[in-house]
């Protein structure tokens, strides 16, 4: 074992003290998100590949959003809280592909890098040192060859197992990779911030295309989740089900402006000159917003927006997450959202990779049941999905988990996708889930073993930390 492993794990175990004090000293949660009552806001206005549009045509692209959807009053009741708690503007002109488990999204990435001929931004937390890592190695390598720009942010924890060597090959190349957040205080550039992590996943290609979503770059990613793949893996090695975007357009260059953000709030060297901010033009007919969350902010940003949203809901909200923690505010929401007749559905893990969160997050289960929100769990394979959408309408994908950790201690990144052509897309991707998942009835979760209880009691002291 190298010296500096060995101090890593050493600060790990100091790390997890730390942890463990923290956890016992926290008498309350806090309140993680601004006042979301529904009030009378500024007229929406949206953006276009020339600049902010007029009043009038922003309400003529918002009426025929509306008029496409079902009866729903989000349009109206939502979209001018949620700008004024993100601040991102809503983009037109932009197209977006729905990409489903991990053999899609990589072809589709390594197709793009392939094609990219001025710089790649890429920001990961996980990267590891296997064949599905060497081989984006290797893709990066050769086009920082070719002379186009790689810049790289890669979370210290989530490679904390990734050698040296793999990165060392990266910047022998004249790749710039830069470590969010050193786990090693030796080697922090502002302040020991080991709590803080860098989830986002983000590709940007010459800052005209963007993949974003919950795939991280390793081979557990390799099969897919559908029973008529011939991809699918041994138990012992389950696949996993996720969902990434693939977005062009003018929102690209939100996506280019968070990355920048993240690149300079670490103080990585000053990036080479290139082409970062192209004109970018229409690209379709998909209305999005850009959202970033960093636990430098008082709240998520993208948690608010979520929120704002269930909460404006009229017809229905199906969630789809891996990682479920809920905070009282958000279960009171869901509650509150179920109780006045909206259909509200869970599609969550049946196994997971994080034993603390799963039953963390099963302890609301008889809350949840009783207020009248539908539980389903997916089985066959390992849920690692993070998606959302509201009245058939109002759709996002994207990094962030519904745990205390997205909310107040991750970087986090998703898409808000606003109309009924992708939210079509988005409900038929749920129903495929549906049909792979079990549904939780309020009188046999009831009846569960007394050892499922206790576990879900232990978990529950440690879900401000997970």
């Amino acid at each position: 074992m190298t010296t500096k492993k060995k101090l890593l794990l050493s600060l790990f175990g100091v790390f997890l003290i730390l942890i463990l004090a923290g956890v016992f000293s926290c008498s309350r949660l806090p309140t993680i998100v601004p006042d979301l009552t529904r009030r009378a806001g500024p007229a929406v206005q949206l953006e276009g590949d020339r600049g902010p549009l007029s009043a009038k045509r922003s309400k003529a692209i918002i009426d025929k959003l509306q008029e496409r959807g079902e009866d729903t009053g989000i349009f109206d009741r939502h979209l001018a809280l949620e700008e004024a708690i993100v601040g991102s503007p809503l983009t037109t002109g932009n197209k977006v592909l729905l990409l489903k488990d991990g053999p899609d999204t990589y072809q589709a990435m390594f197709a793009a890098i392939l094609e990219a001929r001025d710089h790649i931004n890429m920001e990961t937390y996980i990267l590891e040192d296997d064949d599905v890592g060497q081989r984006f190695a290797q893709a990066l390598i050769d086009k920082q060859k070719q002379g186009v720009q790689v810049n790289l942010i890669r979370d210290s924890v989530g490679t904390l197992g990734t050698p040296d060597a793999f990165f060392t090959q990266l910047t022998d190349s004249g790749i710039h990779v830069l470590e969010f957040n050193p786990v090693n205080p030796l080697e922090a550039r502002k302040g020991w911030e080991v709590n803080q992590r860098d989830h986002r996943k983000l590709l940007i290609i010459d800052g005209r295309t963007a993949f974003l979503g919950g795939i991280n770059i390793s081979a557990v990613y390799s099969g897919g989740s559908s029973s008529r793949g011939s991809a699918r893996r041994s138990d012992d090695n389950p696949v996993w089900r996720d969902t990434d975007l693939q977005v062009t357009g003018p929102v690209v260059a939100d996506f280019q402006k968070l990355f920048i953000e993240t690149w300079e709030g670490q103080e990585g060297p000053p990036l080479t000159d290139k082409n970062y901010f192209p004109k970018l033009k229409k690209a379709g007919r998909e209305v999005v917003r850009a959202i970033g969350s960093t636990p430098d902010e008082s709240f998520s940003q993208i948690y608010a927006t979520l929120l704002s949203a269930i909460e404006s809901a009229e017809t229905s909200v199906y969630i789809t997450n891996a990682y479920f923690v809920p905070d009282p505010q958000l279960l009171a929401v869901l509650e509150a959202s179920a109780g006045r007749g909206v259909d509200v559905t869970l599609i969550l893990p049946s196994a997971t990779d994080s034993w603390l969160v799963f039953h963390a997050g099963r302890r609301n289960y008889d809350r949840l049941l009783r207020a009248g929100v539908k539980i389903y769990e997916r089985h066959g394979a390992l849920l690692h999905s993070k998606t959302a959408l509201v009245d058939g309408v109002w759709a996002t994908v994207g990094s962030t988990n519904l745990d205390w950790r997205s909310f107040l201690h991750n970087q986090e990144l998703n898409a808000v996708v606003l109309g009924q052509e992708f939210g079509d897309q988005v409900r038929e991707m749920f129903e495929e889930d549906l049909a792979e998942s079990d549904a939780i009835l309020l009188d046999e979760w009831q009846h569960r073993p007394w050892l499922f209880r206790i576990k879900e009691l232990y978990a529950r002291a440690w879900e401000y930390w997970l």
